[in-house]
């Protein structure tokens, strides 16, 4: 077993025995189950916006700071798409392949020519962030918007112990799990995937063998976008879509990614229910303080395990 197998394990072992410990003592059990359910399945939302950031700032370094936008660009896009067709899963497509677009267009015509440039790469992508912010506010205006999900998915689920709990959600988390096992077993074993890491760890000897990088790196972009569009989606339909938000999924994204390890899928999903049920815990027994509980972690991270959870030594 390898040493971030066994730290993985050791997380999600003491993760366990800390909540059986925190349910031993709690007055309020049904409380206590409903905050964790809660931060699960905000976890969910912050794993699929930052499963795609990682794949583009953890494997290729690209530092991609209008991530955020992309997220808030393929909401409102689903929303209109969503709209005109009355379809929701049109929407959640529409709004996957337009960041998608978007992020193939980012890395084909900005990241290709400041590879390993970071500076440069953070002031180019806060003034588009900057521009797709403006250009959102004056297309769609201040309004918060919503999603009406397909009537099989909205409702309550009676849970045991729990009662009632919303079915969307529920629907959201299994969602967040299914795409982390594809992406990990897109990574691990297929032959786009191979070639990725490949040329992350060298890529002249990738380029030498035949293999065309920039198209390697042009489809990983974008799918770490599509799927921050696919977010937007189904966040927005959890949530809202309103102004700001990019921001808001953008600083969550560079949390989880910096928790739980550049380039881990699994770290990223380690960070995401870390950072997510800290700020549901925070919210139902410290509300003036919950913020704080997400920066702790950051720090202790960042003091005794600087490359994060899951992350390799460089």
């Amino acid at each position: 077993m390898t040493i971030v197998r066994r730290w993985y394990w050791a997380w999600i072992g003491g993760l366990i025995i800390a909540a059986l410990a925190v349910w031993g003592i709690v007055d309020n059990q049904r409380l206590f189950l409903v905050t964790t359910l809660n931060g699960l399945t905000l976890a969910a939302l912050y794993f699929l916006v930052a499963s795609g950031f990682t794949l583009v700032f953890g494997l290729l370094r690209n530092v991609n700071l209008a991530h955020g936008s992309l997220y808030l660009l393929g909401a409102y896009v689903g929303w209109v798409v969503g709209e005109l067709t009355g379809s929701w899963f049109v929407a959640v497509a529409a709004g996957f392949l337009f960041a998608a677009l978007m992020g193939l267009v980012l890395q084909v015509g900005v990241f290709r020519f400041m590879q390993g440039d970071d500076l440069r790469q953070t002031m180019a992508t806060i003034g588009l962030s900057i521009i797709a912010a403006d250009v959102a506010l004056w297309i769609w205006g201040g309004q918060i918007y919503q999603f009406d999900p397909p009537s099989w998915i909205t409702g309550t689920t009676a849970l045991p112990l729990v009662g009632k709990f919303s079915t969307y959600r529920l629907v959201l988390l299994a969602t967040a799990v299914v795409i982390g096992i594809g992406l990990w077993a897109f990574l691990a074993y297929t032959r786009v995937g191979m070639m990725i890491r490949a040329g992350v760890d060298d890529r002249g000897m990738l380029s030498a063998s035949g293999v065309n990088v920039q198209m390697v790196f042009a489809i990983t972009f974008a799918i770490g976008a599509g799927l921050a569009g696919f977010a937007g989606v189904v966040g927005g339909t959890a949530l809202s879509i309103a102004p700001g938000e990019d921001t808001r999924y953008l600083l969550a994204s560079l949390v989880v990614v910096i928790v739980g390890g550049m380039g881990s899928v699994a770290g990223a999903a380690l960070g995401a229910v870390l950072i997510g049920v800290a700020e549901q815990f925070g919210l139902a027994y410290a509300p003036t303080y919950g913020i704080v509980f997400t920066f702790v972690i950051m720090a202790l991270v960042l003091a005794f395990r600087p490359q994060g959870i899951l992350g390799r030594r460089t």
